[in-house]
């Protein structure tokens, strides 16, 4: 998605109508969990610690290599 359509999404916000602002936060949600995950990988293949990559997202060790450490992404990676 580009910026454009994130700005675009993020004006939704704050519409008038309530179910297209819904809508856009639903969306918004996805392509940040999308991002997130590739900005996880990119960090890991550049040497990264899982215990730093969960400080900068605000969650523990535990649950960002939960979360990313058994999908395959990572597969190779310590």
């Amino acid at each position: 998605m580009d910026t454009e359509q994130l700005a675009a999404l993020a004006r939704a916000l704050d519409g008038d109508d309530p179910l297209v602002g819904l809508d856009a936060v639903v969306r918004l949600r996805g392509e940040a969990e999308r991002a997130e995950a590739v900005l996880v990988r990119r960090a890991r293949n550049q040497g990264a610690t899982w215990a730093r990559i969960a400080e900068v997202l605000g969650v523990s060790k535990q649950a960002i290599h939960k979360k990313y450490g058994g999908r395959g992404l990572l597969r190779n990676q310590k």
